[in-house]
This record gives structure tokens, sequence and C-alpha cells, in this order.
């Protein structure tokens, strides 16, 4: 009985070092040394370089593009024009200033109490080839603007491919610094947590124009390159003294995502495959408990998912559903009791998440968690009584 204790104990502290000295050995690719500023950021006035309208009238202006379909062979291009509708349609091909192809989309403006928003222009350009440059084009005459997208490999587990994580990201000068060192950084495509302009913190028509200001915020990036929707508390925008109840309303017009390509229906939660990740957005705000729309729709798409094409496993979520921080704690809990038993069964591999202004991680919780109590007699019997490992991994 006791060689089998010290021996019980000898396997677990093996287990430990191999995991701490593969952490410590590890390496995630390309780190480096940032230290932000202790003082306040504002916001970035509206006249400043940054948030610069472009020149020509009625040019195309707050040009982003995102995934477009499941795969990574199609991206849909966003972009707006102020003074008049304008030609929807996207010319592209593989040399600059040679477009071979062309694709039209659709037009729409919506009202924010007084506010008139500008026309807001989807395309989706699908059919693409991977691991091809692509230059394109929107606009009319001398008002035109062009511009460039690099497509992913194909579906591959070996595939090298950087993501970068940008989340609650506003329109100060701290945001600023944060968008120039992610475009120093080689990233090849933002997975977005939520929160992006911050508008909802004016008032009246303000709340419109700071969300026009945070589309040529973004433009420098997200016209290049793909930036993956996830929406925040702040998106919500749920302002009655001013007659505006429906949420999300700015977003959904200005946002386009991929949901009808993974099954969703609705363009809060969807999925995407993009090289070697399998990728879930989930909507923090949006009912989740069992029998809604969004929990069939995630109980589907995880059975979607292929290890052998997509060994990366991804969560979007703008609430973490762990934290210790004071600021919004446990306001993850309800996803949390909700969907931890599947994100455990189906071996996610990270779950990113925003809102909370503070950085945390955990890592290899339940996996420890295991190893610790799986030969404690008495230990994992009072263990046992709070949690139900099988129920866990089994039901629904």
């Amino acid at each position: 009985m006791a060689f089998g204790l010290w021996f019980t104990l000898f396997e677990l502290l093996l287990k430990l070092f191999l995991i701490l000295a593969f952490v410590k050995k590890g390496s995630a690719g390309i780190t480096s040394t940032f230290t932000r500023t202790k003082w306040q950021s504002f916001d970035i006035p509206l006249d400043h370089k940054v948030l610069a309208i472009p020149n020509g009238y009625n040019a195309p202006q707050q040009v982003h593009i995102t995934q477009g379909d499941y795969n990574g062979k199609a991206v849909m291009v966003s972009w707006v024009t102020a003074d008049k509708p304008g030609s929807s349609r996207v010319q592209y091909g593989t040399s600059e200033k040679k477009y071979d192809f062309k694709a039209d989309g659709t037009v729409a403006n919506y009202t924010f109490y007084n506010y008139k928003s500008g026309y807001i222009h989807h395309c989706l350009v699908d059919g693409l080839e991977y691991e091809t440059k692509y230059y394109y084009k929107i606009g009319e005459g001398h008002s035109s603007r062009e511009f460039w997208f690099q497509t992913p490999p194909k579906i591959d587990p070996d595939s090298p491919f950087t993501f970068g994580i940008i989340g609650d990201l506003g329109q100060t000068y701290n945001s600023l610094s944060t968008l120039e060192h992610y475009m120093q950084s080689g990233g090849q495509t933002v997975l977005f947590l939520g929160d992006l302009s911050y508008a909802d913190r004016y008032q009246y028509n303000d709340v419109g124009i700071r969300w026009d200001s945070w589309g040529r915020f973004i433009e420098r990036s997200a016209a290049y390159q793909p930036w993956i929707w996830s929406a925040g508390n702040h998106e919500i925008e749920y302002m009655p003294d001013v007659g505006e109840v429906l949420p999300f309303k700015s977003f959904l017009h200005r946002f386009s995502t991929p949901h009808l390509a993974s099954r969703s229906n609705n363009p809060l939660w969807y999925a995407i495959r993009r090289v070697s990740a399998h990728i879930i957005v989930l909507s923090s705000y949006s009912p989740h408990v069992k029998y809604t729309p969004q929990w069939l729709w995630l109980r589907d798409e995880l059975k979607r998912v292929d290890r052998k094409k997509t060994p990366w496993l991804i969560i979007l979520m703008h609430v973490p559903i762990y934290n210790s921080n004071q600021a919004h704690f446990m306001e993850g809990e309800s996803m949390r009791a909700v969907f931890e038993r599947w994100f455990v069964r189906h071996r996610v591999d990270f779950i990113f998440a925003g809102h909370v202004h503070a950085y945390e991680r955990s890592v290899c919780t339940f996996f420890l968690f295991n190893v610790a109590f799986s030969h404690w007699g008495k230990d994992k019997k009072e263990l046992d009584h709070r949690i139900d490992w099988n129920q866990l991994l089994t039901s629904d």
C-alpha cells in the first residue's frame, strides 16, 4: 500500500516535471517586450491624420475585409461611401493594376438617433486560390482606391500561420500604439475579441460619427488582411433615452461575418477554418442556455471539427469564463456553466476573450486536476462530490 502511494506520488511529480520542462523550453513563436505607459489615454481627436477622410468625392473609406467562407477561399470586402451609393463592385486580379475579375455586392445604410450613416457596401469575392496575392480596386473614377490581400495556405495541419489577438481596442492613443505594434509583428489575420470602437461612450449623433472614425482608424490593417469579428458589450448600444433599443444595430450593419457558411442562423456566432485552425466565434450577449439557437449550433459545429485537418481548436468570445480580476468578476459564469463540459470533452486548445482590461491566462487546468486527483483515495472522493468528471465529459 505504501509502495503504491509512493509510486503514485513519483508518477505525479514526473508528469508535472515534464509539463514544466516543456513550458520552460517551448516556443510560442514570435514574442517581444512591450511596455505601455501607465498614464490614461484619451480618444484621438477627429482631425488627427490617422482618422483622416480619404481624398476625392465619394471616395471609399473604412475599408476592411474578413474571411468570406468556411475554408479561406473567399473574402468579404466592406467599405463606406459618404455622399452617394456609388458602385458596389470589387475589381480584382493577381497582378497590380490589372483586374481580370469582378464581383458585385450590396449597399445599405441605417440611422441611429438623428445620425444617418454613409452607404455601407459588402461584396463577397469568392473562388480564390490559396496562397495567392490579390490586388483589388473599389470606387469610381479618380476617387477609386486600390488595396491587396494574401489568401492563406490550404487547410493543412502542418502549415505555419500567425494570428494576432486584439480585443477592446477603441480609438485612443493607446489603441494606436496597439495597432502599430500589431502591424509590426508579422501577424497575418486578426482574431478580434469584441468591443470595437467604444462609440457608445458618446451621445446622440456622435455615436455614429465615432463608428466612422474607427473604421478609418483600422483601415491601415483591416483593408489588407482579414479581421475575424466577435461582438462585445460596447456593441449592444441599448439607448432607450434616444429611441435606440435594437441590440448590435451599428455592428451588424457595418461588419459582415460568414455565418451562413457554417450553418449559423445569426451573424453573431459562426465558425471558420483557416490553415490548421478551426475557429469558433461565440456571442457572450446572446442567449446560450440549453436549446437556444446558439447552443444548438455550437453542439453541431463541435461535431464538425476534424483534428486530422485542423488540429487547433480555438474559441473566441468577449467575456472570459475564468477571471480572477475584480472587474467583471464571474460575468462569464452562465456561459461556463453551459459550455465548459463541451470545451473539455472536445479538448479545445485555446479560448481567447477580452472584456477584462488586464492580462490573465490559465493553462492545462483540467489535465492537472485529473492528474492530481486520479489516484487519491479519500481526497478524490471528496472532490468527486463537487465535480463529476464522467458527467463533465459525457453529458450535454
